[in-house]
């Protein structure tokens, strides 16, 4: 692989796409050049800034923090070309047309140094065709690079060469983007529409077609093929809204211009109801209606209204009931709904046939036309379109030759490669061998292992043969070279009895046999916190002493993460809220992805922080004290990051509002690396000598002196009617802890110390009748309630 740094890029284009890829190289630390066109009248950068700041006022925001934006530098196509001569890769993200393009190349042509990068970030135009007539220089380091929108959060990119492509430089962009943009990259042949839209838009439009066959509604797909199937929550008819019908409807129509031997090339051919809404401009949320609307009541109430598929108008959404869904509740693991799908005897599971039989025909039909190896088509539905599980996994999940006998009757047939495969007695796609996921080769028509995996640590892939030590919510992992893991796997990855005895448990056979601990998983989310309702039951059933007992428990298994003679990294992803965000508190490293939604929430449901994150904010405040600023200034930050119940919405904001420290964390910008760098990190330490931490006995508290600001701010909140009265109970109570109590003048006291008033104030607040109705809005509804 060629050994190339980047440092400066150039985004040529800064419409949706070019100016959202410029904050994302930006979030990474990475100078950005972002050019446009000059307008017709006005400030000549004028296109180019407007872009920008729309783009950072979107929810969810494009960067990790406003403080990346630094790095980013405006300028025009006119003007400010000749500065792509001091830039590293050149993307190109202008408009969807050829000869605009190609135009665009020709001045890089004229500027770039030669050996500089240029990649396209086309949907769907021939890369070949785009470097037609450029210098070999240029073809040489010219390849698509596709991501998909938004570039933050959607995980996959397609890096398609062309024939002139230096394949090092493939080698380099797979690389780059697996590890620094956090991506799932994808290499793709230069076939139309590349891997993921192929697939994805294949599935929607066979959807589009089933519909009217089948007289559903809109309400009845989006439920049966949303999270239920391993599928975003915005399923199919709400994702279309938000993507845009339009740019469905360009993918489908380039598909069927540009693939006419393909087997389902009628199948792109837009049903009519689409053609009307087309023609409607009833393409999503771009035009405040698609399949969805968004209307007010005459109560003034917003209502979503349905779209009736018959007669195109819109109507209010009827509540979908489905046996197979009901089948499905109970079941944790995706891959096991599938086969419960698959034998669905209402619509649910008559769409599941109907669609997926033919989706398993076309993926296999597609080999080799649009990728060599069938884990490519996976990762890139995965990564682009959020599946859960790709084609191949879960045709896996339902069973090969099921499957076929299946296919059969709705008028489908596999590809031979399928049926030579099934015939040499090979019976899945997939396969895991001492930790190490293969995959079905089919030149070779053997299992090799999936590439790039050696860098990943997957749990799921060790499951059968690692786990040394389990229970119901937890599991203990050997991932080797002497370190260990706990899992959690309770539902939302929530914190309880069992997961606490998990984890002490991990750090006893650590002290005696392995080097180090790290406490990570695979789940959708790192831990939602602790279970809110185990301690709501112990509170209405008043049974103080175990209650007691639960939180000494959680905040004693915080303490031990810490104050262990073996290193202990915690590995957070997504939400991190409270006990989740306090194991953190308290690691030795937080070794995180980019993605991390962190927070102490426990406001919310009516009590504060209790597992040891009132106590640890106590502690900071106290380490940020010095004697040339106001001492109460920083304690109130501390404190309103709790009483607002912050929560970052990103790693680097985690590190901003304080729940992380300075050289005490690391950022993975690719989740799938996350275990494997935990692991790295805690061999690290262990090898640097790691020693045991001692208890703290310096904490500088407040009393008074804190308590007076703490009780005026609730009481000037509480005058403005900006929180409840019970809001201000939680707020003084809060407070408390963090100034020790009403010690006459400021005093140094123990972790212990504050930690017994954290306990005290935490049980009594469990004691509170509004604090009980909050937990029961949560537990009951999954809705706060302000009270």
């Amino acid at each position: 692989m060629i050994n190339k740094k980047i440092n400066k890029v150039a985004v040529l284009g800064s419409g949706i796409m070019g100016s959202r890829i410029a904050c994302h190289f930006a979030n990474i630390g990475v100078e950005i050049l972002l050019l446009d066109i000059v307008p017709k009248e006005g400030p000549r950068n004028g296109i180019v800034d407007t872009a920008l700041q729309t783009a950072v006022k979107t929810n969810p925001s494009p960067v990790y923090s406003k403080k990346v934006l630094s790095k980013i530098t405006t300028g025009n196509f006119d003007d400010d070309m000749s500065k792509i001569a001091g830039c590293d890769w050149i993307i190109e993200v202008v408009v969807e047309n050829l000869d605009i393009k190609k135009k665009v190349f020709e001045q890089v042509e004229q500027h770039r140094k030669p050996g500089t990068l240029v990649t396209s970030n086309t949907s769907g135009i021939p890369i070949h065709m785009m470097a037609e007539g450029r210098s070999d220089d240029f073809k040489a380091n010219f390849c698509g690079t596709h991501f998909f929108n938004p570039p933050r959060y959607l995980r996959l990119l397609e890096i398609i060469p062309s024939p002139h492509t230096k394949p090092d430089l493939v080698d380099f962009l797979m690389h780059y983007g697996d590890k620094f943009l956090g991506k799932t990259t994808v290499l793709c042949k230069d076939t139309p529409a590349f891997i993921a839209n192929r697939v994805g838009v294949y599935s929607i439009m066979s959807l589009l077609h089933l519909v009217e066959k089948m007289e559903l509604t809109v309400e009845e797909v989006d439920k049966y093929t949303g999270p239920a199937l391993g599928r975003p929550k915005s399923a199919t008819f709400r994702t279309t809204d938000m993507v845009g019908l339009d740019t469905m409807i360009k993918v489908a129509k380039g598909l069927y211009d540009n693939c006419p031997d393909d087997k389902a090339h009628d199948l792109f051919k837009l049903p009519a109801y689409v053609e009307k809404m087309e023609a409607n401009k009833w393409l999503g949320d771009k035009t405040n209606q698609g399949f969805y609307k968004k209307t007010k009541t005459a109560e003034g109430k917003t209502e979503i209204l349905a779209l009736d598929l018959k007669t195109l108008e819109y109507r209010p959404q009827v509540k979908v009931k489905s046996a197979t869904l009901d089948l499905t509740k109970p079941i944790e693991n995706v891959r096991d709904r599938m086969k419960v799908f698959a034998a669905g005897k209402d619509k649910a599971g008559e769409l599941f046939r109907a669609s997926f039989f033919g989706l398993f025909e076309y993926v296999s039909d597609r080999i080799p036309e649009i990728s060599d190896e069938l884990y490519r088509i996976d990762d890139a539905m995965r990564a682009g379109f959020g599946w859960d599980l790709g084609p191949f996994e879960v045709w896996d999940a339902v069973g090969i030759a099921a499957s076929i006998e299946g296919m059969k009757k709705y008028g489908h047939e596999a590809a031979v490669w399928v049926q030579e495969m099934l015939a040499a007695g090979n019976t899945s796609f997939y396969k895991v061998e001492d930790g190490v996921r293969k995959y079905y080769d089919i030149p070779t028509k053997s299992y090799k292992a999936v590439p790039g995996a050696e860098a990943f640590i997957i749990l799921d892939n060790l499951r059968a043969n690692k786990v040394i030590w389990k229970n119901s919510g937890a599991s203990i992992i050997d991932l080797g070279d002497g370190i260990i893991n706990v899992e959690f796997h309770s539902k939302m990855n929530t914190i309880g009895g069992d997961t606490l005895q998990a984890i002490n448990k991990a750090i006893d056979m650590a002290e005696k046999d392995y080097r180090g601990v790290v406490i990570g998983n695979d789940g959708a989310n790192f831990s939602a916190g602790a279970n809110v309702g185990m301690i709501f039951m112990m509170a209405v059933e008043q049974e103080w002493d175990e209650l007691n007992m639960a939180i000494r428990m959680f905040q004693n298994t915080s303490m031990r993460i810490r104050y262990s003679s073996i290193p202990v990294v915690v590995a957070p992803h997504n939400l991190t809220l409270g006990g989740g965000c306090e194991f953190s508190l308290h690691a030795d490293h937080v070794q995180l992805n980019a993605e991390t939604y962190m927070g102490l929430v426990e406001f919310g449901v009516g009590v504060i922080p209790g597992g040891g994150g009132t106590k640890e904010f106590a502690l900071r405040a106290s380490d940020e004290y010095n004697d040339d600023q106001i001492v109460q200034n920083v304690l109130k930050d501390r404190f309103l990051t709790i009483g607002m119940a912050k929560v970052s919405t990103s790693a680097v904001e985690a590190f901003e509002l304080g729940y992380l420290q300075k050289g005490k964390y690391s950022i993975s910008m690719n989740r799938s690396r996350l275990i494997a760098d935990a692991k790295a990190k805690a061999i690290e330490l262990a090898d640097a000598g790691y020693t045991k931490p001692v208890q703290r006995k310096d904490i500088k508290v407040l009393g008074k002196q804190g308590l007076g600001i703490v009780y005026a701010g609730a009481n000037t909140m509480y005058s403005g009617h900006y929180i409840s009265e019970h809001d201000k109970k939680i707020s003084e109570k809060l407070g408390w802890v963090m100034c020790g109590g009403d010690l006459s003048s400021p005093t140094e006291v123990t972790e212990q110390y504050l930690l017994d008033l954290e306990r005290e104030v935490f049980l009594s607040l469990c004691g509170e009748r509004k604090t009980l109705e909050r937990i029961q809005s949560i537990v009951t509804k999954g809705k706060p309630l302000r009270n």
